[in-house]
């Protein structure tokens, strides 16, 4: 059974004039476990409505969602996000680091979403993204590359089966980006984690034996392509 498998799934926008607006409809997609795949897409092509869905952060409008067995459309909320913290870490673009708190604090409360805060696995998550000096930083004492490695820690704080990752390397330099990329595939191999990562980025695409084009999986792309 594949970790992540999603059937005819469609999600549909109302635009401000009334017109119903298809993001996504996706027949069929499987991810198996600790797998890596990117996806290209292009902005305003449903990439980050896809992870969101996966995510259960957005609500289809038709279709499954299956994450390691579980159907979440078929969860109350609370049950939904319960699999959401313990199963799904998430990288986002902006990092959506909270700004008051330290590195450390970050993480913990991460954690306090899922299995419950472990100062020493964080600590020892913050040491491998090469954080160790910077535990009691908060984020707007960092770099850009460095609050990137923060939200990939607190991505992988719950050991995840599975690891989204929207345009990680939008923010950063290309030196940066590679060095993130990197580090990112690294840590999710060590814990077991399956990643899937949406991304225009071209140099992100070619560190990925098996990329494939978002089109190629939504068939509402096509209709925006012709």
């Amino acid at each position: 059974m594949p970790l992540l498998e999603i059937r005819n799934l469609r999600k549909i926008y109302r635009t401000p004039e009334g017109e119903t607006l298809t993001v996504l409809d996706v027949p069929e997609f499987t991810l198996e476990e600790n797998h890596q795949l990117a996806l290209r897409g292009t902005s305003g092509t449903g990439k980050t409505t896809l992870l969101n869905c996966i995510a259960g952060i957005l609500s289809p409008d038709s279709g499954r969602i299956t994450l390691g067995g579980h159907d979440m459309g078929a969860l109350n909320e609370s049950h939904r996000d319960r699999l959401r913290a313990d199963n799904i870490g998430y990288i986002f673009q902006t990092f959506n680091l909270l700004q008051g708190y330290t590195c450390m604090e970050n993480v913990l409360l991460g954690m306090n979403f899922g299995r419950g805060a472990d100062s020493a696995a964080a600590m020892k998550l913050l040491q491998r993204v090469d954080l160790g000096d910077r535990l009691h930083h908060r984020p707007g004492q960092l770099s850009v590359g460095q609050q990137q490695r923060v939200a990939v820690a607190r991505a992988l704080a719950n050991r995840p089966k599975l690891v989204l990752a929207d345009e990680p390397t939008g923010n950063l330099d290309s030196k940066n980006a590679r060095e993130a990329l990197k580090l990112i595939r690294e840590v999710c191999e060590e814990n077991g984690a399956s990643l899937l990562i949406v991304s225009h980025d071209q140099m992100v695409l070619d560190q990925f034996e098996n990329s494939r084009d978002l089109a190629e999986i939504n068939r509402a792309m096509q209709e925006v392509i012709t």
